[in-house]
């Protein structure tokens, strides 16, 4: 997502929580450390869904329109309302987000951001990632949703012709891009025809 925001011509405020931090060195076997965050996002980025490095090329790897923000920076520019940006995307969502920007706790600064963004009038997409669902989650969810938020479930369609994960990855992403109004061409769109994702 972040590479198909790029390609768009969007500047990005990046914000690493804490919890991802955990996430993406357990998931992919990639540190994400403040001091050296361009090298250690380059890396991310380079990656497919797969985990195989070096699936995308330096074209894809221009961080010029990234400015990172640690997230426990309460001060810094997304903290606040006049701060100028278009709206927000938290992929992944773990529950535990949810419900911090549900109740408001702005307890490090991408919930603090989460909360300026809703207060603002501007879009938010939340991209929940856990599943099942509990009742708890499903009421923050809720209150998002009232509060003006998109919720997006990170759940990828097989009705654009996947092949690959990285195809499924796309979906997830295009579908948060979309929600978010910015254009990509991560997948084929349904065009109201059966089978037409075979390409036969």
């Amino acid at each position: 997502m972040l590479r198909a925001l790029l390609a768009a011509g969007e500047s990005v405020d990046l914000v690493v929580s804490r919890a991802s931090r955990l996430t993406l060195l357990d998931e992919t076997g990639i540190a994400f450390r403040d001091a050296h965050w361009r090298d250690d996002l380059r890396s991310w980025l380079a990656r497919g869904a797969d985990g195989k490095p070096d699936r995308f090329g330096p074209e894809a790897l221009d961080l010029d329109d990234v400015r990172h923000w640690g997230a426990g920076d309460l001060a810094a520019g997304p903290s606040s309302g006049s701060y100028p940006v278009q709206g927000m995307l938290i992929v992944p969502a773990s529950t535990a987000c949810v419900a911090g920007v549900a109740l408001g706790l702005s307890k490090d600064l991408l919930q603090r951001a989460a909360s300026v963004t809703l207060k603002e009038g501007r879009k938010l997409v939340v991209a929940v990632r856990e599943t099942p669902l509990n009742g708890q989650t499903l009421r923050h969810l809720v209150t998002l949703d009232e509060a003006g938020a998109v919720v997006l479930p990170a759940s990828p369609a097989f009705y654009a012709g996947a092949t690959h994960i990285q195809d499924l990855v796309d979906f997830v992403a295009g579908r948060v891009l979309d929600a978010a109004g910015v254009p990509h061409r991560l997948y084929r769109r349904w065009e109201g025809e059966l089978g037409g994702s075979r390409g036969d």
